[in-house]
């Protein structure tokens, strides 16, 4: 484990109490407390600024895909990508105490999880109503004090408003999972063992074949790429910045020359992070 996720005192996530990510800083750095951020942005200041150790933010979801908009996050937060992980997302469909699942008419969740559960909504014909947050909602239904209205959230989220899960386990893909980046404002990387991501941003040159030459980098020295992703840089169609994760550590002989090369092919070239592999990634298909 890397020395800032194991000295970690206080880690900020993104959402009210008993959010999915307040579940993942749970599992993530259990030894730390989780501290709520209303956006991404602050949960990124309060690591940045020292208010915690870390934060922990999601980036894309293995339904939905893309989550956090990370091109214009990561770059410049000053922080680094110290580790990963993955969440299995379970949504629960929770009421008041004295509820049944027969007395529920309405739910509240935020979007992708009721899109995520569209099975229950229309075989229940419940009416969904889109709210901010799924903890925030569960927040809301507590608050309401109404048998007729029901939240989709987390086990966590229910705990913490005092609500009674009608129904468990409402997604309708159980393979539903989110990743989650840990970031530092220490500039730590991994050691060199064991599985290892890098994590970069280029910016490819305004010229022919510009992304073939630099994806050429990884191609000659046999470097996996598992994740890339391209983004515009502010409203131009020409400016080009990509997103991507690859196997392996830039101290090793292959990855190092595939990054030297990238970087001669590049306009520009920032590596966000060197972090151990997550165990999740053993299981995905």
């Amino acid at each position: 484990m890397i020395a800032a996720i194991r000295n970690a005192k206080r880690i900020a996530f993104q959402g009210e109490p008993g959010a999915y990510a307040n579940l993942a800083a749970r599992q993530a750095v259990p030894h730390a407390a989780a501290i709520p951020k209303p956006t991404f942005e602050d949960a990124i200041a309060a690591a940045r600024d020292g208010d915690t150790d870390l934060c922990i933010i999601p980036v894309e979801n293995s339904l939905i895909g893309r989550i956090a908009d990370i091109h214009h996050l990561l770059p410049d937060s000053g922080l680094h990508i110290v580790g990963e992980h993955f969440l299995p997302i379970r949504h629960q469909l929770m009421g008041l105490k004295d509820a049944t699942l027969e007395d529920v008419t309405a739910v509240y969740s935020q979007a992708p999880a009721l899109a995520q559960c569209r099975n229950l909504i229309r075989q229940r014909r419940l009416v969904a109503h889109n709210w901010y947050d799924t903890a925030g909602s569960a927040k809301h239904v507590a608050g309401l004090g109404d048998k007729s209205a029901a939240a989709i959230a987390s086990t966590l989220a229910a705990e913490f408003y005092g609500l009674k899960i009608l129904r468990a386990d409402v997604e309708d893909e159980h393979h539903n999972a989110t990743r989650f980046l840990i970031m530092s404002p220490r500039g730590e990387r991994a050691a060199n063992t064991g599985k290892v991501v890098t994590t970069l941003m280029f910016q490819v040159k305004n010229a022919p074949a510009a992304l073939y030459k630099a994806l050429g980098a990884f191609a000659t020295n046999g470097i996996n790429i598992t994740k890339l992703e391209s983004y515009q840089l502010g409203g131009s169609f020409n400016a080009t910045r990509f997103y991507a994760d690859i196997q392996g550590h830039p101290d090793n002989p292959a990855v190092g020359a595939a990054l030297e090369e990238l970087r001669f092919q590049t306009a520009k070239l920032d590596i966000l992070g060197v972090y151990p592999a997550h165990p999740f990634r053993e299981d995905m298909p």
